[in-house]
């Protein structure tokens, strides 16, 4: 068998033996078991509220309980060993299983929740939370909650530190179902601290090896290593052409030398602008002056082509109104 189905099957064994005992021992006050295999056989561990009735008269129910373990759930050589709760109130099991019971008897439900939280704290636990779902009252399920101190809802501490109890009340409506979580008061949480006073604490001297900003001014500087520069290699031959055609360019480039060089050549780019426009607007200024020459002489040629016709004109009216006359 693989070991994951081995723990599989560990497990839903260790829960139809919880179920067992919680069926058989109810009226004693169960309060949980623990299941050890050992060579000698299956150590199984009881507490309950009342161990003498877990017992039996001459040990009678015990050796019952044995044989049944031996029959039905087949472990070897079962040993039951049964212990009493030091503090019932504090064990969630059997605090579930009595609210349970107050529930079924007619408690109200509140009532139950709120005396059975309060023998929980005055027990000395250091939180604890009661849950009641069900047809608490009414023909509608809801859920009740009845919180007191500190306690923890996930994680390793939630596992570990906090007690958890499982009950089941039947009423007429229907089922109640009680789940109770208790934190002992000797429960260490993570985040605890405890603070201790009249306590004598020798003062903390540090050790300080580094000297002060001024120690290092004052002292003497510390004598830096000589740098070595890398070794050239002088069996390099280097192109004597390559750089004789580089001296030539650098030589061609006319780089000005000084400030004054930089504002003449400056000077003189202005002034050369300034020639170049000065000719493109005399230029203009001609054409535009013959443009205007043209004009002037079509029209005066227009003017003196205009006058001859004038004067004939002038004659024929003349020699039509002399005839009108006659």
């Amino acid at each position: 068998m693989a070991d994951e189905q081995q723990f599989i099957e560990d497990g839903l064994q260790r829960t139809q033996i919880d179920e067992f005992f919680g069926d058989e021992l109810g009226r004693a006050g169960y309060g949980g078991m623990e299941v050890a295999k050992t060579p000698m056989g299956t150590q199984i561990v009881l507490k309950a509220e009342k161990p003498g009735m877990v017992i039996g008269k001459g040990g009678k129910n015990i050796r019952k309980i044995t044989t049944t373990l031996e029959e039905e759930f087949d472990l070897e050589d079962p040993q039951v060993d049964v212990q009493e709760v030091d503090e019932p109130d504090l064990n969630a099991r059997i605090v579930a299983d009595r609210l349970a019971n107050a529930l079924e008897r007619g408690w109200y439900f509140r009532k139950a929740g709120h005396t059975t939280i309060d023998r929980i704290m005055e027990a000395g636990a250091k939180g604890a939370e009661i849950v009641l779902s069900g047809k608490v009252t009414g023909a509608r399920s809801r859920v009740e909650k009845f919180n007191r101190g500190y306690i923890k809802h996930n994680g390793e501490p939630a596992e570990d530190i906090v007690d958890h109890g499982v009950g089941t009340a039947v009423m007429k409506l229907g089922t109640i179902g009680v789940q109770v979580k208790i934190i002992p008061p000797d429960a260490e949480l993570p985040d605890d601290f405890e603070v201790y006073e009249d306590v004598e604490v020798e003062d903390y001297v540090a050790d300080v090896d580094d000297e002060s900003v001024e120690e290092l001014l004052d002292g003497e500087p510390e004598e830096s290593e000589p740098v070595t520069e890398p070794e050239t290699d002088d069996g390099a031959e280097v192109d004597e052409e390559v750089i004789e055609a580089v001296a030539e360019e650098v030589d061609e480039v006319d780089v000005p030398e000084g400030e004054e060089e930089i504002e003449e050549e400056l000077e003189d780019l202005d002034e050369a602008v300034d020639e170049e426009l000065d000719e493109e607007t005399e230029e203009a200024a001609e054409a535009l002056m013959d443009e205007m020459e043209d004009s002037a002489e079509q029209r005066s040629a227009d003017s003196r082509a205009a006058e001859p016709r004038d004067d004939a004109d002038e004659a024929d009216a003349d020699a039509d109104e002399e005839g009108d006359d006659e």
